[in-house]
């Protein structure tokens, strides 16, 4: 294939993986506002952060992280795509 096929493929395919982890964590959390970014910094292939409500438990956002982590682990084992899913303090937007 030729590199640029090569290259378009790639992200078509990182794009359909952000999105399914978009729209994953909004499974998970449906308060949450999600974000996702095909921007590439080092060596990661793109993000998807994760906003959630200021009143979700400690322990429901170590459950949260945690699936999100093994869900983008199984996406890199997968594909080889690098996607880094974060959960951020709403008000440090």
């Amino acid at each position: 294939m030729a590199p640029q096929a090569e290259s378009a493929n790639r992200r078509i395919l990182l794009d359909a993986k952000l999105t399914e982890l978009a729209l994953f964590a909004k499974q998970l959390c449906p308060s949450a506002d999600v974000e996702a970014s095909a921007i590439q910094y080092e060596d990661e292939d793109g993000r998807v952060e994760v906003f959630p409500p200021a009143r979700l438990l400690d322990n429901e956002e170590d459950r949260l992280e945690m699936t999100l982590a093994a869900r983008a682990s199984e996406i890199f084992e997968a594909t080889g795509l690098y996607i880094v899913c974060a959960l951020l303090d709403p008000s440090a937007r």
